[in-house]
Order: structure tokens, then C-alpha cells, then sequence
């Protein structure tokens, strides 16, 4: 029984550095430059032109920076969890679209490939015992 709570511990533990390294990456290195400037929503939300899309790109711009910015935020506090990586998730794959539609080919689709999988695993996982979530939205017990 023991050991089943330090694997359960640990687990959790996992979720949580995985949770706030992505975040921290989302919010700062992604998000930050993108929420702030405004005049380039327009540019960004361009790219849903790759799936079909092409109406209202500042709006999928603005979505595009919110998901980076407050979605990596919530992934860090372990807020909304599921949602926001979803979010997240999504971004990254019309990222990766936009990459190899653009010609740039795995080598530079490949980050938002792997963030896009790193969302998908805390849409699976959810946000563990050290978050919001839990306090929240309860879940099981180890």
C-alpha cells in the first residue's frame, strides 16, 4: 500500500513540473510577445487559412495569444486545466499546419508538434492533486 501511495505521490509530482515547465514556456516565451501586440492578431489568426478558415483572423489571432498566455497561466496555478491545454493543443496543431503548408517541413513543425503532445497528455491526465482543479473540482483520492 505503501508504495502504491509514493507512485501516486510521485505521479502527481510529474503532472506538476510538467504542468508548470510547459505553462512557464506557454505564458513567457509564447504568449507574452503575442498577447501584447495586438496589431499582429491579424497576422497570426491568418494562419487558420490553412484549415479552411478565413474569416475574422484577428479574433483567431487574439485566441491564438490568449491560448499561449492565460492558457499557459491556468497550466502553471493547475486552473482549468483540461480546457486550456486543449486550447493549447489546438494552436499547436494549426501551428504544425502552418509549418509544413508554409514548406518549412518537420524540423521546424516539430516544437509545436511536441507542445501540442505535451497538451494532449495533461487533456488525459488532467491538472493531478497539486492544483486549483483538485481544491476546485475534487477528483480521487490516492
Amino acid at each position: 500500500m505503501a508504495g502504491d501511495s509514493r507512485r501516486a505521490v510521485a505521479k502527481d509530482i510529474g503532472i506538476l513540473i510538467l504542468r508548470v515547465g510547459l505553462g512557464l514556456m506557454f505564458a513567457v516565451q509564447h504568449g507574452w510577445d503575442k498577447i501584447t501586440h495586438p496589431e499582429r492578431w491579424a497576422g497570426l489568426g491568418a494562419a487558420m487559412g490553412h484549415i479552411g478558415i478565413h474569416f475574422l483572423p484577428s479574433f483567431w489571432g487574439f485566441m491564438a495569444a490568449f491560448s499561449e498566455f492565460a492558457g499557459g497561466i491556468c497550466l502553471v496555478l493547475g486552473f482549468l486545466t483540461r480546457p486550456m491545454a486543449g486550447l493549447i493543443a489546438f494552436t499547436m496543431f494549426i501551428a504544425a499546419t502552418m509549418h509544413f503548408a508554409g514548406g518549412q517541413g518537420f524540423s521546424v513543425a516539430q516544437t509545436a508538434i511536441q507542445d501540442g503532445i505535451l497538451a494532449v497528455v495533461l487533456i488525459l491526465t488532467g491538472a493531478g492533486r497539486f492544483s486549483i482543479d483538485r481544491r476546485l473540482f475534487g477528483g480521487p483520492r490516492d
